[in-house]
């Protein structure tokens, strides 16, 4: 689990609970499109951050920047976009939030819950 190195006071953790508030409902994207209309996880984390405190959380990169050789990957390529593969799609990833350096690690244990 990872947070913002030094935490946050309270008037961030404020602004961030307000900025969430306008993703809240929306479908998710499956097409990792990088618009509001619909979201995927990493993009809320991103958008939220930025339009709240104006940190990005993660470098944003183009889709075609990913290793998208596996077979596996080239088929759901297909069955999403079929010949027309938005390359040029600007996305960030679920690592690159995670790696993010204005992260800080606070926790490693797993399971983090026990119900």
């Amino acid at each position: 689990m990872r947070r913002v190195e030094g935490g946050l006071n309270t008037e961030q953790q404020q602004k961030l609970a307000q900025a969430t508030k306008r993703y809240l409902g929306k479908p998710y994207d499956f097409s990792f499109s990088w618009s509001d209309a619909r979201q995927y996880c990493s993009e809320v984390v991103w958008k939220v951050y930025q339009n709240a405190l104006g940190m990005s959380v993660g470098e944003q990169q183009k889709l075609k920047e990913f290793d998208l050789s596996n077979p596996l990957v080239q088929a759901k390529l297909k069955e999403r976009y079929g010949k027309n593969i938005p390359l040029e799609e600007t996305v960030v990833s679920p690592q690159a939030v995670f790696d993010a350096p204005q992260l800080t690690t606070v926790a490693k244990e797993w399971p983090l819950f026990s119900w």
